[in-house]
Formats: C-alpha cells, structure tokens, sequence
C-alpha cells in the first residue's frame, strides 16, 4: 500500500508545483493540509475567502502565509465563484475544496458561463489502494453524480479511463468492471440493463482506452476465486483497474467502508472539467489531501501538455 502511494507522489517530483485556488480555508485542519501540499512542492496556494478568518485559522495551525496570495471573499459562495473565474481566466490549474459544503463549491463549477465545462460530464472518482488487493483501483462515482443515466455513466467511465492513463501510463488498458447486484443482465434490474450497454458501447468505440465488462457483481469484479467457482469468462472479472458504481450510495457506502474499515488509502478528484479539483473532506487526514494533490498536479500537467482536453 505505501508502495503504491509513495510511487503516485514521486511522480510529481519533477513537475511544477500547481497554482491552486483553495476555496474558504477557514479551518486550521484545511490550512495545515495546504502548508503540506507547499511543503512537498505540490502546489502554489491562492487562498480565497473572508480575510480575518483566514488569518486567525492560520495562527491557530502554527501555519505562516506571509508569503501567499491571499483574495478576500465576504462568504464561501463568493470564494468559490472568485475560485472558479480565476480558473477559467487561466490564472489557477487547479482548485482545493476548503470549508464548504461541496455543491457550493461544485454549484459555482457547472454553471454553463463558467467556463469550466468540458463535452463531458463532471464526475469523482476516488484512487484507492488496500493491503487486501494487489494493485490500485478506482471508484466511480460515488460522490457527485446520484442516480446516472446510461449517457452519464459512459462520461464517468471515460473520465476515470483518462484519470487511470494519467497516473498509470498507457502501457495496458484498464480493466472496467460494470457493477450490480448480480453477474447476469436482468430486465428489472436498470444497472445489469446499463452495464450490458456501456460494453457495447466499448465495443463500438464510444468508450475508449478501456476493457470493459458487466455486470459484475462485487466480488467477481476483484476476487479470482469467486470467478473461477462461478465459471465467468472474462478479461476484467477478478483483476479490475475500475469499479463503476451503479449510483451514489453504494458507491459512496463501498469506498467509505475501505476506507474506515478496510484501512484503504484513497484519494479523491473531480474530473470532467478544464481543471482538476480537489474535493476532499473534512474527515481526510493529511496523507489522503497529498494524495489528491498530487492526482491534480499529474491532471494539469496532462491538460497543459495536451494529453487531456
């Protein structure tokens, strides 16, 4: 597990730091996660919102920002607009969620004058690694979108596609493992309908840079030993890279419980727009809000060299 972490934040070594918006830093833990993220050479803070709070969750961190750009917002709705405009003018590439609720921040992202807004649609999706499995994996979306279409899981599962070539290369294709209830597609279940859809849509080219199976269930997505008792014949079942999740609250509930119970390291981005964005929570400690710098400063420096649009 360390391995994998410590390999994601060496790749950030030889990039530049990342002019980042943090929006409403009014929490000491917020501003302790931002002199980290400083301290590693990850990111170039812009902090954004009501001045004197700021300045009093800096003292009670122990954090000196004498030596960073500090923009007045008079509440957290200003700060996340200020975050968003300077983003989409250019001068920020990337922006960090602080004390807000994150649909203020995301509110103030998929307005259509934003100027942030790709082709597709905007989505989380949470890298994760865990003692129990062999490799990194993600999970999407379990934080944003609630209940998707068939249209929006087919952006989420290209956004985490990318997201997984950014970090991890291009050497092999990820392994997307569609889940549901069950491994066999079923009329009244809309996900096992969904899953046999997103494949053929694989298939046809209109998902790219994946192998994508399903529906599969939990455990014949990451366990070659159900697989092989239930005969499924596939190359994403039992070894998957990415686990699409049919909507938000198993999503949510599954990468919560490898978090807390499963001791899963995890870090959380927001994709789909023109910059990357840092949604973490205000249970993260500092070891998961590095990790998500660094998956911002390895999404801007492929937005900024063309491998991402």
């Amino acid at each position: 597990m360390t391995t994998h972490y410590d390999a994601i934040i060496d790749k950030c070594r030889d990039l530049p730091p990342v002019r980042t918006a943090i929006v409403h830093p009014v929490k000491p833990n917020v501003m302790e996660a931002v002199a980290d993220a400083v301290a590693e050479n990850l990111i170039v803070p812009i902090l954004i919102g009501p001045q004197a709070r700021i300045l009093a969750a800096a003292r009670e961190a122990g954090v000196d920002i004498s030596g960073w750009n500090l923009m007045n917002a008079e509440h957290s709705h200003e700060a996340a607009a200020k975050a968003a405009s300077l983003a989409a003018a250019g001068q920020a590439d990337a922006i960090m969620k602080g004390s807000l609720h994150s649909d203020e921040l995301l509110g103030a992202i998929v307005k259509s004058n934003s100027g942030l807004r790709t082709e597709r649609r905007i989505s989380h999706a949470f890298l994760m690694s865990i003692p129990s499995y062999p490799k990194p994996f993600i999970i999407t979306d379990a934080a944003i979108n609630i209940d998707p279409d068939l249209a929006v899981k087919a952006d989420i599962t290209q956004n985490a596609v990318n997201l997984w070539h950014v970090v991890f290369g291009d050497q092999a294709l990820p392994k997307v493992a569609v889940l549901a209830a069950v491994e066999t597609v079923n009329p009244k279940m809309q996900a096992t309908l969904d899953a046999a859809a997103l494949c053929k849509m694989s298939d046809r080219g209109q998902i790219t840079g994946a192998q994508v199976d399903g529906p599969l269930a939990f455990d014949n997505a990451i366990s070659p030993a159900a697989v092989k008792e239930k005969g499924i014949i596939s190359l994403v079942a039992g070894d998957a890279d990415i686990l699409l999740v049919p909507e938000i609250e198993s999503g949510n509930m599954l990468a919560k419980q490898l978090i807390f119970l499963g001791g899963a390291d995890a870090a959380g981005i927001v994709l789909g727009a023109r910059v990357p964005i840092m949604l973490t929570s205000r249970a993260d400690g500092l070891r998961t809000r590095r990790l998500s710098c660094a998956l911002a400063v390895l999404l801007a420096e492929a937005r900024k060299v063309g491998r991402l649009k």
